[in-house]
């Protein structure tokens, strides 16, 4: 299930988006933002597989993934994930060996982590208070955050006289009685498609370990 979604302080963005800086020229790019998989393999490769296959570029992960071990079901997909921690940190050492690792797709950023992608100013950060915050300061484009477990997107006002785009994909773990979300993002139009998986997907492959058969 999928929907494109704009969203605000009055759900809709800003009239003229943030100007690229001089010389600076933008191209199509979608990325995969995700959060808080807690381990849940079979719907962080699900979601992956779903983002390549619709054109995403690179992973971006919001935090509380916990075992380091989680990401290797992505090294086939040969995309490159930016990765950081949240309270449930896992293994922050063998996740940094992950990342060191040549070859790796993984760039581990630590507890946030300000990077460029697709002509974008975007900040990671795994708590919302922290996230709005960051967007408050007219720094960023996009600022992307998880925690909460709720997949929301507000167009907020920042220091400068514009708005920031703040983005929560959910939980892509599907933690308790959550759905199981990731975002498709268009950085070129800051268009936002949310996706939720089916969490049956993981119950089959729990059976397919158990048994080595299809349930």
């Amino acid at each position: 299930m999928s929907q494109w979604l704009r969203a605000d302080c009055s759900n809709s963005p800003p009239d003229s988006p943030m100007p690229f800086p001089p010389g600076w020229m933008p191209f199509a790019m979608k990325i995969c933002l995700l959060s808080d998989s807690h381990d849940h393999i079979p719907l962080l490769d699900a979601a992956v597989a779903a983002a390549k296959a619709l054109g995403a570029e690179a992973v971006l992960h919001c935090g509380d993934l916990v075992a380091p071990s989680t990401l290797r079901c992505l090294e086939k997909y040969g995309l490159p994930v930016h990765m950081i921690h949240g309270n449930n940190t896992g293994d922050m050492f063998t996740l940094g060996r992950l990342a060191a690792d040549p070859g790796s797709v993984v760039e581990y950023h630590g507890m946030d982590a300000g990077i460029e992608i697709g002509g974008r100013r975007i900040f990671l950060v795994h708590y919302p208070h922290y996230a709005r915050a960051m967007a408050a300061t007219g720094d960023w484009d996009l600022v992307c955050c998880g925690h909460s477990h709720l997949p929301t997107q507000q167009w907020l006002p920042h220091l400068k006289g514009g708005r920031t785009l703040l983005l929560n994909p959910g939980t892509g773990g599907g933690v308790g009685h959550a759905p199981a979300t990731w975002f498709l993002v268009d950085l070129e139009t800051l268009e936002c498609e949310a996706h939720e998986l089916d969490k049956t997907l993981e119950r089959g492959a729990q059976a397919i370990k158990a048994t080595g058969t299809q349930p």
